[in-house]
């Protein structure tokens, strides 16, 4: 028996997980995936925003101002990279300068701290790069870019690290309830809880109709990207947007907090919440709204595309709280962006919430709320020979690109849930991030896994179940 059960280890899922985790509870996450943060968190912006945009009085100004707030800490506490570039939102026209000044009070509104309008000149003082045409911009130094895969993942380890349960490739197909809730899920396995809160993303909805009678519906809307290589990532220093639109915030231009240049997303409506096809026409979109932006962009130092899908309700807010029908049960659903920003501050809400539905919360006194791993290349030179020296593995360099080491890969394969995949470990420490996409290193990586894991090499899958790699010998 739990005392309560998450559906979905995304990142609204594993911020909660370990929230839930400082008090003495028993809580489980249940993925259908074979891994966590495979959905929306591991492909979005990764950016957390300011807060100017949502409308004054909604969950999502209210989230992602106080989120915004939070991460300095957390992701100190997670050893998760995350830095204050600040944003721009640029004006091209008077209607632009109008949207500005109009995002501006409504920013301030919402208590965002810092903003400024900026005038041409002081906007290209900050970005020479853009095009000259520029009349102006609104200036948030709060805004800040995120690893958000790494987060996602860092929240989930951390949590299981103080008692947490996780529970993967288990498809949820029927929740009942009978005095306590009963989640059953594809391999005819049932877990009971006290409590479930549904954070399942873009199915969200087909979830909460499990139990539940239907209140809201939830389309899935595909942005795809560019990941340019890393000798144009300081080609912007702050995260740059155009004026918003009424599908988001727009074609984006933004360094990363690994080096990088990543550019998108453009914005459409399906009806597929699997698909994450990039197409020509999508990525030609992407290249004539940034070319608008910054005209001096080099399409050709593109590493690669990708395409993620935003969870988008019928609702103009974010849905939270409680089912009034069926008690215990809580959705948190409809989590488009800001939700990467707003899923700290959702998280300590929810402890509010599940307290208001009886739940009974004690504090722990062993919370541990630092999670400690190695990032080789960050160690001073002294550091490095020391920790080669107690472990050879950390001397040796699988990945160029990035400079990730044999010890790194070592590490995080053995902090994850089951058998990981090679995209997991890109995922945790990233070797096949840079600019061969693992073209060198992919077959490394697979040696390690197989031998860490005592597994066969046709055993190690790219991603998901059936992404097999390997499928025999040709000599």
């Amino acid at each position: 028996m739990y005392d309560v059960a998450i559906i979905c280890a995304g990142v609204i899922g594993a911020s909660i997980f370990r929230e839930l985790t400082k008090y003495n509870l028993n809580v489980i996450v249940i993925e259908k995936e074979n891994d966590v943060s495979m959905g929306t968190s591991k492909a979005n912006s990764a950016i957390v925003h300011a807060g100017y945009d949502p409308k004054e009085g909604t969950l999502m100004a209210k989230y992602n101002v106080k989120g915004n707030k939070m991460f300095d800490k957390i992701c100190k506490e997670l050893h998760v990279p995350f830095k204050r570039n600040g944003s721009l939102v640029l004006a091209f026209n008077n209607d632009d300068l109008i949207t500005i000044n109009t995002l501006f009070k409504n920013g301030e509104k919402n208590g965002v701290k810092g903003l400024k309008i900026l005038n041409k000149e002081e906007t290209l003082k900050m970005e020479p790069n853009i095009n000259s045409e520029v009349k102006g911009a609104l200036f948030a130094p709060t805004g800040g870019i995120i690893g958000p895969f790494e987060y996602t993942i860092a929240l989930m380890e951390n949590a299981v690290q103080n008692g947490g349960e996780v529970i993967l490739n288990s498809e949820v197909v029927s929740i009942t309830k009978n005095g306590v809730f009963i989640i059953k899920t594809k391999d005819n396995k049932e877990y009971k809880s006290k409590y479930v809160i549904n954070a399942a993303g873009v199915y969200a909805d087909k979830i909460h109709n499990m139990i539940c009678k239907e209140k809201f519906k939830i389309k899935p809307r595909k942005g795809e990207y560019y990941v340019m290589d890393k000798d144009v990532g300081n080609f912007v220093n702050h995260t740059v947007f155009p004026c918003p639109s009424k599908l988001g915030k727009g074609i984006l231009i933004t360094p990363t907090v690994h080096g990088n240049l990543l550019i998108g997303p453009n914005a459409s409506d399906i009806n597929d919440k699997e698909s994450l096809k990039t197409t020509n026409e999508g990525l030609e979109n992407i290249r004539e709204n940034a070319t608008h932006t910054c005209s001096k962009l080099d399409f050709r130092k593109c590493i690669r595309t990708f395409a993620g899908l935003r969870a988008v309700s019928d609702k103009d807010d974010f849905i939270i709280g409680e089912d009034k029908e069926v008690r215990g049960f809580i959705d948190v659903a409809g989590i488009k962006s800001p939700g990467l920003t707003s899923a700290p501050a959702i998280a300590e809400d929810m402890i509010n919430i599940l307290a208001d539905a009886g739940l009974k919360l004690n504090k722990k006194d062993n919370f541990n709320r630092n999670r400690e791993i190695i990032n080789f290349m960050e160690l001073s030179v002294d550091k490095k020979k020391e920790l080669i020296q107690k472990d050879s593995r950390y001397g040796r360099i699988i990945c160029r690109c990035e400079g990730i080491t044999e010890g790194e890969i070592v590490d995080a394969i053995n902090r994850s849930f089951g058998s990981i995949t090679l995209d997991g470990v890109k995922r945790r420490c990233r070797p096949g991030m840079g600019r061969c996409q693992g073209g060198f290193c992919g077959p490394r990586v697979q040696e390690i896994i197989a031998k860490e894991l005592k597994l066969k090499m046709e055993d190690i899958l790219l991603e998901k179940d059936g992404s097999t790699i390997l499928f025999g010998r040709t000599k």
